[in-house]
């Protein structure tokens, strides 16, 4: 089994989106060829209503899928084809926008007024582009859970992983999509098959990524002196990206540590991308907007 490195460690970014929705950005709306087939990861956060109850309402999106995973709060949602719901704590909806749908999501905090939860987005190959838009909606309770002797726990919400197979099935990418919790001073090495590119993102707690060989390690630099691939040490809001390899290995700090751990098939496919529409050329972006202006967006 080979370890992979990390190739480089960012923290997410303040931003604002929908009609004055504050979030934190992962990565999106920029170079993001490393996390082929994945476009965007937004942390929506927040203990303050005023801050998320506008919401992102009516928007299209083309080409795509959205994945929303809700951990606090609740967000309703609905959409150009009669959808109507809401999730709640756990939940998660997997949207395939395809040919084009207008959808939208109003989030709701709890009872202290937090809102908690996460949207990627994935890529279309150029072959599914104009498939039909379809919802996958998934409640808490039919994701499995995985727990570990040590205390390890991995919510298994796409792909499979360690002989359990996620809710969510018929994505183009072939995504594995986890929530990992792993308890303080654990190593756990999770498995990522080679072709696959791979990031972490941390939202709880703190711990090294790459090799528990040097447990004490705190290092911020992804070099060794020596040439060799750092450790890296991260925390709340930081995303992780890993090169080539079949297995991450993880050491939770003193307070344990949670993150996603995504990971999918790379298209390899041109991108022409403005805001939620994705497509493979200029042409046919253009089309998509002029559709928008017309009328004609939605198709049955």
């Amino acid at each position: 089994m080979s370890i992979r490195p990390v190739k480089r460690v960012v923290q997410s970014q303040p931003t604002m989106e929908g009609a004055g929705v504050k979030l934190q950005r992962a990565f999106g709306f920029g170079e993001t060829s490393e996390f082929d087939p994945f476009l965007l990861l937004d942390d929506f956060r927040n203990d303050r209503p005023a801050d998320y109850l506008a919401g992102f309402p009516w928007h299209p999106h083309r080409g795509i899928e959205t994945i929303t995973y809700v951990l606090a709060g609740s967000v309703e949602h609905g959409d150009s084809l009669g959808n109507r719901g809401t999730l709640g704590p756990g939940d998660v909806q997997w949207m395939t926008a395809g040919r084009g749908i207008l959808h939208q999501e109003m989030p709701k905090g709890d009872a202290h007024g937090q809102m908690h939860g996460f949207q990627l987005w994935a890529n279309l190959p150029a072959s599914l582009k104009m498939t039909a838009p379809r919802y996958q909606d998934v409640s808490a309770g039919d994701i499995p859970a995985i727990a570990e002797d040590d205390g390890t726990l991995v919510r298994v919400i796409c792909g499979s992983f360690w002989g359990q197979t996620g809710p969510i099935d018929g994505v183009a990418a072939d995504p594995r999509y986890l929530d990992v919790s792993v308890p303080p001073g654990v190593t756990r090495r999770l498995s990522v098959e080679t072709p696959r590119h791979a990031f972490a993102y941390v939202f709880a707690g703190a711990g090294s990524f790459r090799d528990a060989s040097e447990p004490h390690a705190v290092k911020t630099e992804l070099v060794d002196a020596d040439g060799s691939p750092g450790i890296a040490t991260v925390g709340n809001r930081s995303l992780v990206l890993f090169d080539g390899g079949d297995e991450v290995v993880v050491l939770a700090g003193p307070e344990g540590i949670r993150f996603l751990l995504v990971s999918g098939l790379p298209l390899r496919e041109p991108v022409a991308w403005r805001g939620p529409i994705v497509m493979n050329t200029q042409a046919e972006l253009h089309q998509a907007f002029s559709e928008l202006r017309q009328g004609t967006f939605i198709r049955d």
